[in-house]
């Protein structure tokens, strides 16, 4: 086991991974879960993990507020926007967090000091230098999962980890462009839960069991976790064009959209939902996903076999899921309420393009990434199956 002097204060009966993640989008923590789930199932308890989160557990005042600033700051997408491209540069990104250093060194060595590690893994463009910096040379395995699909930011890209892990061939280019050697980089896909990873199930006694309609397509109306964005205006519109299907959508924590929309009298079937925890079984009942551009429900959507129809993303690391989804065949962009009826009708219209689209899904699908960074993982810790 790698013990650093400054570390040596508490060791583990088995080899132990420190992930780096932090709640400020791009599902940092969702994908660190996910890799966590994995190693479990797949070694039992003969590897140890913990989870910081680089901002709440460690950095001082005021950085440790940002995950609670995130929902707030992406309102705002004309500024996020300019932030990720002012900053999205080798050397500007190295002056950011070259700058940031001094304030947050303190903290840094004390969560190095208290948490001993055979190998530290990040899933934060912003745990990379900083914690590298505060290594030193002599430090345990660091490696890096990119949550970013297909727009990698520079922060991302440090030349001294030991292995960059990357979701697909567009992440990998942007890896070399960074300065990354090839050995350093490898293409295994975005890690998601192992729920959304199971193969795909019968879609009518999917439904039956779920209390849906069988006779209509299922449009899957989903805004994350907080039912944020244009939920309530688009599923109007959707009923406004009177189209025959059934319309499921999620709220997430947002009760007040969910009251809202189920008070409205709706022409089709429509069924409306809070927080839910069988999302796996909603994708594979569904037969179109509704949604933003974010990384981790696009793959969800592949694994599941499901068109899906993106309404909005961020800009910077989200623009290139539009482009990933729409050159995959999976997927259509619609950033008004009306393109999404339209891309909805033509669908419905032409069932063949439907069903092209659906297969396209299972074969971008990487339903295994979990499992298999969970392997390399243990691999370079020396355990195997």
């Amino acid at each position: 086991m790698f013990l650093p002097p400054q570390m040596a204060e508490t060791k583990y009966i088995h080899p132990h991974i420190l992930f780096l993640f932090s709640d400020t989008g791009g599902g940092h923590r969702s994908a660190t879960e996910a890799i966590i789930e994995a190693i479990q199932l797949e070694f039992d308890d003969r590897i140890s993990t913990q989870m910081v989160d680089i901002f709440l557990d460690i950095a001082p005042r005021p950085l440790n507020y940002l995950p609670k600033w995130y929902p707030y700051m992406v309102r705002f997408p004309e500024v996020w926007g300019f932030s990720y491209r002012i900053s999205n540069g080798t050397r500007r990104a190295r002056v950011i967090v070259e700058s940031a250093y001094p304030y947050v060194r303190r903290s840094l060595h004390k969560v190095i000091k208290h948490n001993p590690a055979d190998m530290i893994v990040s899933l934060h463009p912003l745990a990379n230098d900083p914690f590298l910096h505060a290594l030193g040379e002599q430090h345990p395995p660091f490696i890096t999962v990119v949550t970013d699909l297909v727009t990698g930011h520079t922060l991302w890209y440090h030349k001294d980890v030991d292995l960059c892990i990357v979701p697909t061939e567009a992440v990998y280019r942007s890896a070399l462009l960074a300065g990354l050697r090839p050995q350093q980089v490898r293409v295994i896909g975005l890690p998601v839960a192992d729920r959304f990873c199971q193969p795909i199930s019968d879609k009518s006694a999917l439904r039956q069991r779920l209390g849906w309609p069988q006779e209509r397509r299922v449009v899957l109306l989903v805004g994350g976790g907080e039912g944020m964005g244009p939920i309530e205006k688009t599923a109007r519109a959707i009923a406004e064009a009177n189209l025959p299907i059934t319309l499921v959508i999620i709220t997430g924590r947002n009760l007040e959209l969910k009251r809202r929309l189920e008070a409205y009298q709706w022409p089709m079937p429509a069924l409306i939902f809070g927080f839910v925890h069988e999302m796996p079984d909603f994708m594979q009942a569904a037969d179109i996903l509704v949604t933003k551009a974010g990384p981790g429900t696009i793959c969800e959507a592949l694994n599941a076999g499901l068109p899906m129809i993106l309404y909005s993303r961020l800009p910077g690391q989200e623009e290139g899921n539009v482009d990933y989804v729409i050159s995959e065949g999976v997927g259509i962009w619609a950033p008004k309420t009306s393109h999404i009826v339209s891309a909805l009708k033509a669908w419905i219209a032409h069932p063949k393009q439907l069903e092209l689209a659906a297969e396209a899904c299972c074969q971008a699908a990487r339903p295994q990434a979990a499992r298999e960074i969970a392997r390399l993982l243990a691999n370079r810790l020396g355990i195997f199956n």
